[in-house]
């Protein structure tokens, strides 16, 4: 728990570094930005290859419960598989919820008669998070 609230001050100096290269550098600064992020993304990408296709720890392989045993084959697989349902579903409802919400709003302020109808459309929109939550329950579930 400590490495995490050790990270905090690093990411505080990388976020006022970007406000700064942006402020002197304008559309220049940007491009750098977008550079140093996909750079940072092929070096997460690479960590996480290297992590998925990395074999079993030596001390994990001395004293094994059967009950863990039988548990560990692709269970990693649809943990990960379930963080990408949600990730996927809450970026979707989110931009669902963007669209819909303004113009339910743009709506409203010419017919406030209409708030009930609007209301519906972002909640429908809001059901993309709720079955992606419902996709991740049912492949933790047969993890």
């Amino acid at each position: 728990m400590t490495l995490w609230l050790g990270t905090i001050p690093v990411f505080l100096l990388a976020a006022a570094g970007a406000f700064v290269l942006m402020k002197r550098r304008g559309k220049s600064g940007l491009t750098l930005l977008v550079g140093i992020n996909a750079a940072v993304m092929v070096g997460a990408l690479a960590l996480v290859v290297t992590a998925l296709n990395a074999g079993p720890a030596t001390a994990a392989t001395l004293a094994v419960p059967a009950a863990t045993a039988a548990t560990t084959g692709s269970g990693g697989s649809a943990l990960i598989a379930a963080a990408i349902a949600v990730a996927g579903s809450s970026i979707g409802a989110a931009f669902a919820v963007a669209y819909t919400g303004s113009a339910a709003l743009a709506a409203m302020s010419e017919r406030p008669e209409i708030f009930g109808r609007a209301m519906v459309v972002v909640g429908l929109a809001e059901g993309i998070a709720i079955y992606g939550l419902i996709i991740a329950i049912i492949l933790i579930g047969k993890a």
